[in-house]
């Protein structure tokens, strides 16, 4: 069976950045912006329009047994939505079945229990990932500190709502991962080859 590393992140926290020097550190595949690319091209959707549904205000599908209470396009505008991520669990699995890998976000973790994935959360405290935005320019708008701290807590509860619409699980919930790391004034690079590090040895007990 291959060893699976799985990322879950605040926005922000550098939970991407670590995922990516893991995988280099390691040696195996990364998986983030190639789900897209790879969804992309077996669907009729572009990138943009996948990216869109990802970070976008998440509107959970009802239960069945209270559908008649709404109108059929309802559910037809949800229908993208629900598509895409039945193909983008599709994809997931075909990557985890490849080689040892990295992939981040996506629920990828509960997705791929079976394989028993090392289950990674990362975290940080609100003044550094405002920090660390506005040195990545991760969000492209001119924004205040009070405009920016808005846009890390939304983001940061919609993918809480859409980990636990498609897993019944607490996003972030400490029980649920094997590792949870501050990053908060920590250098990425730094904890990157201590994690690094602790995997190998881990790796050493089975994983």
């Amino acid at each position: 069976m291959n060893k699976i590393i799985t990322i879950s992140r605040e926005f922000g926290s550098g939970g991407r950045e670590l995922g990516r020097r893991i995988a280099d550190m390691l040696q195996i595949a990364y998986y983030d912006q190639e789900i897209i690319n790879e969804l992309a091209k077996r669907t009729s959707y572009t990138k943009g329009y996948l990216e869109q549904i990802e970070e976008s205000n998440f509107i959970p599908l009802l239960p069945i047994t209270i559908g008649r209470t709404f109108s059929s396009q309802f559910y037809q505008a949800m229908e993208p939505n629900q598509s895409a991520f039945l193909k983008q669990n599709t994809i997931i699995k075909e990557m985890a079945e490849k080689s040892d890998c990295v992939i981040v976000g996506r629920c990828a973790d509960y997705l791929l229990s079976d394989k028993k994935p090392l289950r990674i959360f990362v975290y940080a405290d609100m003044a550094f990932k405002i920090a660390r935005c506005l040195k990545k320019s991760e969000l492209t708008e001119r924004l205040t500190d009070d405009e920016l701290r808005q846009k890390i807590k939304s983001i940061d509860k919609h993918r809480a709502k859409y980990y636990q619409f498609h897993t019944g699980q607490t996003w972030g919930e400490k029980s649920f991962y094997d590792l949870c790391i501050n990053t908060t004034s920590i250098e990425i690079k730094d904890i990157s080859a201590t994690v690094t590090n602790m995997i190998q040895q881990y790796g050493k007990g089975g994983w």
